[in-house]
């Protein structure tokens, strides 16, 4: 791959998750303060990523896979987007932002799919090319979080102002797509199943108790993460934290640190404990949130968020990789898309939908009481990670799954929302 093609896809990576942190992060705060919303309101729009994440491989397995050069369709689906973003910006109450936040999460999320394709079909050796550009978008995300927090948009009620950001730089990305290599479809006049999109083949894999055991915690940690997608900035804004979408991007920066680390984890502790350390990861997130303030412990704030890195890690990547060595060969996509299904389908869903009417029910005159607020969470988490370590039965010495060489590869199979 030559220096030109790596300076595109690596300007393609990061204005891909630009574009997505731009906005994303500070949704909740926009709603309830922009729009004044109630919390059953923001959680209905989160929402909208699930329902995206649902939609997204039937454009992907039936539109991009075989008719048109997965390129083109991301220019397409990124010039509408821009557009829809701006709406967003514009709208003066929910009853007509919803539609315009709905049509794009269906328009965004199939784009997630599309630049990875677009990636690997341009290199001869992913598992060493892939990381390094896919950093990139991590590194979107970050620039975004620290800009909103630098420009101080969320103390100024100016948060307009991050989806006008966004489709501008949507709008540039949608032009600048159309420059990327060539990349047709490759299954051009063969014939594709429902069961095939949603990677349904892979459904075989859940007769293994342990599996079975897994993919059920994926599905039920998903619950609890809703609440940190959908109130962390809410929540750090009302308890006078400045710059809060600035400090949310030490989550991404998490991320890579224990990412870089895994290897060395993974090895030692194997595929049982990573799985438990992410979840308790999760229950340590929410109690740092329920005792955490401003004044006097600003410290557990912080600490909640950098815990990102190890909760998505330690858990989901972990996951990926004991997904992908339990299919085999013949299985191995259609098992990632059906996780992912399940879980950023699935599991969010019933998260974002639970999460809601439970924040409104703990509304104050002042506020909310966010630290009954955050122990619910933390209470499922707890209880899924109890469960986890009575039912399930780690057949694999640590290290086993995945050596050195084939970790890069499978960490970067799906990406990281937040």
């Amino acid at each position: 791959m030559n220096t030109r093609i790596k300076i595109q896809l690596s300007t393609m990576m990061f204005l891909e998750f630009f574009i997505w942190g731009a906005w994303f992060v500070t949704l909740g705060t926009y709603l309830l303060k922009g729009l004044n919303t109630n919390a059953t309101e923001v959680g209905v729009a989160y929402l909208t990523q699930s329902i995206g994440a649902i939609v997204a491989p039937f454009i992907v397995g039936l539109i991009a896979d075989k008719y048109f050069s997965a390129q083109k369709i991301l220019g397409v689906l990124h010039i509408v987007g821009a557009v829809m973003l701006w709406c967003c910006s514009t709208a003066p109450d929910f009853g007509a932002f919803y539609p315009y936040v709905l049509a794009y999460m269906i328009i965004y999320m199939p784009t997630l799919a599309l630049v990875n394709s677009i990636s690997f079909r341009q290199m001869t050796d992913p598992s060493k090319e892939f990381p390094p550009i896919r950093v990139l978008g991590t590194l979107g995300w970050i620039v975004a979080g620290f800009a909103i927090g630098w420009l101080g948009w969320e103390q100024s009620g100016t948060l307009d102002l991050t989806f006008k950001t966004a489709a501008a730089a949507s709008l540039v990305l949608g032009l600048f797509s159309f420059t990327l290599p060539a990349t047709p479809p490759l299954k051009k006049g063969s014939a594709t199943s429902v069961r095939d999109i949603l990677g349904l083949d892979a459904i075989g894999l859940l007769k293994d108790r342990s599996y079975l055991v897994f993919f059920l915690a994926s599905v039920a940690i998903c619950v609890p993460l809703a609440f940190y997608y959908n109130f962390t900035n809410p929540f750090l804004n009302e308890t006078g934290m400045e710059g809060a979408a600035g400090k949310q991007a030490f989550g991404q920066v998490s991320e890579l640190v224990f990412m870089a680390l895994m290897p060395l984890f993974f090895k030692r502790l194997g595929v049982k404990k990573m799985l438990a350390v992410g979840m308790l990861a999760w229950v340590l997130r929410y109690v740092m949130f329920a005792y955490g303030n401003i004044e006097t412990n600003y410290w557990m704030l912080i600490a909640g968020i950098v815990l990102h890195g190890i909760c998505y890690d330690f858990f989901f990547v972990t996951g990926q990789i004991y997904t992908d060595e339990l299919a085999g060969e013949k299985f191995k996509s259609a098992a990632q898309g059906f996780i992912t299904l399940a879980t950023y389908g699935v599991g969010m869903l019933v998260g974002f939908v639970m999460s809601g009417p439970i924040v409104d029910a703990h509304k104050t005159a002042t506020g909310h009481n966010w630290q009954q607020i955050w122990m619910i969470p933390a209470a499922i988490a707890a209880v899924v990670l109890i469960l986890f370590l009575l039912l399930f039965k780690d057949r694999n010495k640590a290290g086993q799954l995945a050596t050195d060489t084939e970790l890069p590869r499978n960490l970067n199979a799906t990406p990281d929302p937040l």
